[in-house]
């Protein structure tokens, strides 16, 4: 029996950057967890899910308001403690801990250390993408996100995206996560993904040690 694929990834970026399309893209893609002949079970997590909310496009772990930070802790703890469970197995997350920092701070000039977070997920092997893209590019891949989107509203204010990627890019370089840095201002996804998944190879990020 061969090694197990079980590479962790946390991409991290502003919107508009196409993190949940490569996040799809990455937990298919038969360098990173294996070649599949079939669909099946395969975990991707989101911290921008509003699931503390009844109605759509509401609150969650990184928009939560300060009477909710006890259930947002909370949330923290349970998802670290379940990746410590399940440590031979791949997560994808598509955004997470520093997307958290970030709109915490530009609403509510509050910072939360996730020191210990991070403490935890090193041992696991969990490595960090950060998506980005030039000011001027943001526009267009706006146009192509308003195709589908049933909140286009939330796009309209471009340059509070590039105020938090500026934001999000000192918050990714403080981690203690081996990170790496993509660039998709030329809106390729694949060739995003396939910049990831070389990276991955080449660190060693798609085994667990013992």
């Amino acid at each position: 029996m061969g090694s197990k694929l079980c590479p962790k990834i946390i991409l991290e970026g502003t919107r508009l950057t196409f993190k949940t399309d490569i996040a799809f893209a990455l937990n298919e893609h038969p360098r990173v967890v294996g070649p599949r002949r079939y669909r099946y079970h395969s975990p991707l997590i989101s911290a921008e899910w509003c699931s503390f909310t009844n109605f759509p496009w509401g609150r969650g772990l990184i928009n939560f308001e300060p009477d909710e930070e006890a259930q947002a802790m909370e949330t923290y703890h349970t998802w670290m403690r379940l990746f410590e469970l399940q440590k031979y197995y791949s997560w994808v997350i598509d955004r997470f801990h520093i997307s958290t920092r970030a709109y915490q701070w530009m609403t509510y000039q509050r910072d939360y250390d996730f020191r210990w977070l991070e403490q935890r997920l090193v041992p696991l092997g969990f490595r960090m993408v950060f998506l980005n893209r030039t000011p001027d590019s943001f526009a267009d891949a706006r146009a192509e996100r308003l195709k589908v989107s049933g909140n286009p509203g939330q796009y309209n204010d471009l340059n509070r995206f590039v105020e938090e990627q500026t934001l999000i890019r000192r918050l990714v370089s403080e981690s203690s996560l081996l990170k790496f840095e993509v660039d998709i201002s030329d809106n390729d996804i694949a060739g995003a993904v396939e910049k990831i998944a070389d990276w991955m190879e080449q660190t060693g990020g798609l085994y667990m040690g013992e």
